[in-house]
């Protein structure tokens, strides 16, 4: 097995990122897929039924033309400008979803963005609406991951988010590099980097020798550039790891308390009254 392959249970568990750390993420089944589509169409008919209730209320004189552009501009609403909406502001999460634990996620287990949405609500228009979501269902039940035809152009699938995730401590100090990690200079690291060696760390275990060898010196070079003076000669990269990781942690940890100790100074400060007028607190 090589560094970039990763184990057959690893690929079923999750999505392998670029760095070659998987992620607890799982696809979801067609079923929760359907079962959110249900209640996502439930929910839209409702909002239809509503709307045309309004409107017929208002009883404002359309003619013939004015009725077809409001059609028009009804029906681009419900299929394409609504569902990009939801699923951009909730971050691939409709009512649906919510209710059967699915989230829409990129390939790389990340948020999906406008973009996505975008391109799921318009491909959703042909192989949702305009064939009742018979392609939507036959691609799903062919593809590895569940995937409709809007999320492979897209580049998204969907998640399962209800399973309890795994529980991830925290990065150990090494005591060996206890003293060099005091007073190294360790920049702030890319998000990608740093849960790619998390990610690492906590899997190492459970790799090939090979790959986590060659794994954890790959991502030990790619550390360095954010870390001066480098560790002591012949250190291993995952001590080296684990102990950047450490660092960055307790000195993030020491930034936040000082900037809630300051707000709770600043707002201590707002709460007094002018000079000359007692305060009741003091």
């Amino acid at each position: 097995m090589t560094a970039t392959t990763p184990r057959a249970t690893d690929l079923q568990d999750g999505v392998v990122i670029g760095e070659g750390v998987v992620l607890d993420t799982r696809a979801a089944s067609v079923a929760s897929r359907l079962l959110a589509a249900i209640v996502d169409l439930v929910v839209l008919f409702v909002l239809v039924v509503l709307a045309a209730l309004v409107l017929d209320n208002l009883a404002l004189p359309l003619d013939q033309y004015t009725g077809r552009i409001l059609a028009i501009l009804a029906l681009v609403v419900v299929t394409v400008v609504l569902p990009t909406t939801v699923e951009t502001l909730t971050r691939g999460r409709s009512l649906g979803k919510l209710a059967a634990g699915v989230r829409i996620v990129r390939d790389d287990g990340g948020s999906i963005v406008f973009r996505q949405a975008v391109v799921r609500a318009l491909v959703g228009v042909g192989e949702l609406w305009l064939t009742l979501g018979s392609v939507a269902v036959i691609c799903s039940v062919a593809h590895p991951r569940g995937k409709r035809l809007g999320d492979v152009l897209a580049g998204t699938y969907a998640a399962r988010v209800r399973a309890a995730a795994p529980v991830r401590s925290a990065a150990v100090m090494p005591p060996q590099l206890a003293g060099w990690a005091a007073h190294a200079d360790v920049a702030r690291l890319p998000d990608g980097l740093a849960l790619a060696v998390r990610q690492f760390l906590a899997r190492a275990p459970r790799l090939h020798p090979g790959s986590r060898a060659e794994l954890g010196t790959r991502l030990a070079a790619d550390l360095r550039p954010y870390v001066s003076p480098p560790p002591p000669a012949g250190t291993h990269p995952e001590v080296f790891l684990s102990a950047v990781l450490a660092e960055r942690g307790r000195r993030e940890t020491v930034v936040e308390l000082e900037r809630v100790r300051r707000e709770q100074v600043e707002a201590a400060l707002l709460r007094r009254l002018p000079h000359g007028v007692p305060d009741p607190e003091s």
